[in-house]
């Protein structure tokens, strides 16, 4: 047998012929590590992604905080610098998650303009989620420590792990997204949302007219709270158009049917957003009416044009329809203010949504084992 070229070059350098190896070996174990279509190859970029985090962030904070002690929270402190940082951490980990999720399963197909939509809504709810929930540790903590202040090398620590298990975690929830982790973030960010704009409201009675009053002015709360409600408009949108795709119905007009009247809330959920009470009062109430309408379509139809789901579950639609109905009417001849009656029934229409998401995840789940 001839010996090729490289067979030669081996045969005479033991050490020529064992490098090549060993690079080779290399590239092989890398590409098993960076491997997006393994879980392990997803953990090891999700541990990356936050290793880069940690190191950008620290190095950041170094040149923010000059080596200098810093207070808990507030202005210019380590907790303002861990909400800001893990907030643009989460917000690129979700963009670099779905783009890695796409390589992985969509060679070759080109993104519409509602794949855009749902990637920018869904970065930006992992953002506001960091930012409030490290802004609100931070604000426990300094209620916990009074008059402590963080030194210089931890206020580094902290401000690179934070950041880095927030780009892990983000990054991790981009990878494994379905209908029903979707769901959670819809309500976690929501509910941190609101709140947020509950705390910081410049109009201390707020709550008695109603609350869509905490959006009129244009301070931060306005602005915080208009936001989440426009964003939260479009995952409910999103969920909407994946929760329906392949859900048993009784025909194909049923599906759509149902798909339509969700669409429909997430667009007047992300109307009452966009058309401020104050300025838009008329469109403002005619999106908030239509919302709850075409919740209630979907309670009474739903039984028809999705039979297979559980009993219960249509039982729970018409208890929260008849309490929301009940609330309307206290509102009607004064018992209730306004406010409550929108907090309870917002609470009760976005958990039957969260509810149907579970419901029809596990319906199409028994249809393909069937």
């Amino acid at each position: 047998m001839t010996q090729t070229p490289i067979d030669e070059m081996d045969a005479a350098d033991p050490a020529s012929s064992s490098a090549p190896h060993e690079a080779t070996r290399r590239e092989a174990v890398a590409a098993r590590l960076l491997d997006s279509s393994t879980e392990r190859g997803l953990e090891s970029m999700a541990l990356s992604v936050g290793a880069i985090a940690f190191v950008v962030a620290a190095l950041v904070a170094l040149i923010v905080f000059r080596l200098q002690s810093t207070p808990i929270s507030g202005p210019g402190s380590i907790g303002e610098y861990a909400a800001v940082a893990s907030g643009v951490s989460a917000l690129l980990a979700v963009i670099a998650g779905r783009f890695v999720l796409r390589e992985r399963g969509r060679h070759g197909t080109r993104l519409r303009f509602l794949d855009y939509v749902d990637i920018a809504a869904l970065a930006f709810a992992h953002g506001v989620i960091a930012v409030l929930g490290w802004t609100l540790l931070a604000v426990i903590l300094e209620q916990s420590f009074l008059g402590a202040e963080v030194f210089a090398i931890p206020a580094l620590v902290l401000a690179g792990a934070s950041s880095a298990l927030t780009a892990y975690i983000a990054f991790y929830s981009a990878t494994h997204m379905d209908l029903q982790l979707l769901a959670v973030v819809l309500a976690v960010f929501l509910v941190l949302g609101v709140v947020a704009s509950m705390m910081t409201a410049s109009d201390p009675d707020w709550w008695k007219d109603n609350l869509s009053a905490l959006g009129m002015s244009s301070n931060t709360s306005s602005w915080a709270f208009n936001i989440t409600i426009i964003v939260a408009g479009v995952i409910v949108t999103t969920l909407a158009r994946y929760a329906t795709r392949n859900v048993p119905a009784t025909s194909a007009s049923a599906r759509r049917w149902v798909r339509a009247l969700l669409v429909i809330v997430g667009i007047f959920l992300a109307c009452v957003g966009i058309f401020h009470v104050d300025d838009f009062f008329l469109v403002h109430n005619t999106v908030a009416t239509g919302m709850v309408v075409a919740y209630a379509a979907l309670v009474v139809m739903l039984p028809k044009w999705i039979p297979g789901m559980p009993r219960a579950f249509y039982a729970v639609g018409w208890v929260f329809l008849a309490v929301t109905v009940v609330l309307g009417i206290f509102f009607g001849i004064g018992y209730y203010t306004l406010t409550a009656v929108e907090l309870v029934a917002g609470i009760l229409i976005f958990s039957w949504i969260v509810l149907f998401i579970r419901n029809t995840a596990a319906l199409e789940l028994d249809a393909r084992r069937a």
